[in-house]
């Protein structure tokens, strides 16, 4: 097989969502303001990215990170043709939403009972019936719904997930209108094989164009899983600047593959997706002066030192 023709199945244009400012922040110890939110949801989007998730609506009780999630959506200057979506989840943290201005939401459930139950307090029969009156309403008012399932290809409690059990509950969330569904390796346990036969277990239920990839780097697999699900079809791939983020239910789980890598990646593959590699860095690198630490992106990292 020839080079080209191997990786011939890849789509020609990707969307990268940008999870940073939600999934990545909300596991980080070092409290970020609100303007400094703000100003990295901005670099990103000025850095071509088509989907920055601008926060959660969810109890700062919990999540503490994510308090102020209002007035960042307030406040940011949206760029034309850049969605910000948030997280919600439920109608109540819907109505704050829609009143700071959302216009996309996204509801987050799992794969795995044991984690639907430690993450969210209830089983995963329970969020569906939770998450649908959340979608109805949204719908009705014009906002779109994104969904997530946690947990595709491991537990930190239950071990391996069969992929019958990812494909019911993304099946579920597409028939109350979520538009895409975003597969997460929670805790980056994922290998290319396991990925491919969740994928083609989630395929058979529904189109691939309504699903996304969401893998984190814990046993240095992401980028790999990324790939395979392209090779399958799917054209949307969640990513996180820097490589923030992490799982507090899982423990040394390590952040969300780099969106700095990812476009590496396709950059050198021909793959479109409009993203500036070099804005990026440099809006990792800013958020990375906040938090006091380094960027966790392998290409960021390199980068850095060939210019000194």
């Amino acid at each position: 097989m020839t080079g080209a023709g191997l990786f011939a199945a890849v789509p020609p244009e990707v969307t990268i969502v940008e999870v940073g400012p939600r999934d990545g922040l909300q596991n980080e110890p070092t409290p970020v303001a609100v303007a400094d939110k703000v100003a990295l949801i901005e670099a990103l989007a000025d850095a071509g990215l088509p989907v920055v998730e601008a926060g959660a609506f969810v109890s700062p009780k919990w999540v503490p990170q994510m308090a102020g999630s209002d007035e960042v959506l307030r406040d940011v200057r949206r760029r034309p043709g850049v969605r910000y979506p948030v997280l919600v989840p439920n109608l109540k943290g819907l109505e704050a939403a829609l009143a700071a201005g959302a216009d996309e939401i996204a509801v987050f459930g799992a794969a795995s009972e044991t984690f639907s139950q430690r993450n969210i307090n209830c089983s995963i029969a329970e969020s569906l019936e939770r998450f649908r009156p959340v979608a109805e309403t949204a719908l009705a008012k014009g906002v779109q719904v994104r969904g997530y399932v946690s947990c595709v290809l491991g537990c930190p409690y239950e071990g391996d997930i069969q992929p019958g059990a990812v494909a019911r509950v993304a099946r579920e969330l597409h028939a109350m209108g979520c538009f895409e569904i975003s597969l997460g390796d929670t805790i980056g346990v994922g290998t290319p094989r396991k990925t491919a036969a969740m994928l083609a277990a989630v395929m058979a239920e529904l189109p691939v164009a309504a699903l996304a990839i969401h893998a984190h780097d814990t046993y240095g697999q992401a980028l790999a899983n990324v790939l395979t699900a392209l090779e399958l079809g799917v054209r949307a791939v969640d990513s996180s600047v820097a490589g923030l983020g992490g799982c507090p239910y899982a423990k040394g789980a390590s952040g969300n593959v780099a969106t700095e890598d990812v476009v590496y990646m396709l950059d050198g593959m021909g793959v479109r997706t409009g993203v500036d590699l070099a804005a990026v860095i440099e809006a990792g690198r800013g958020i990375c002066e906040v938090l006091r630490t380094t960027s966790r992106s392998r290409v960021a990292q390199a980068y850095r030192a060939s210019a000194k």
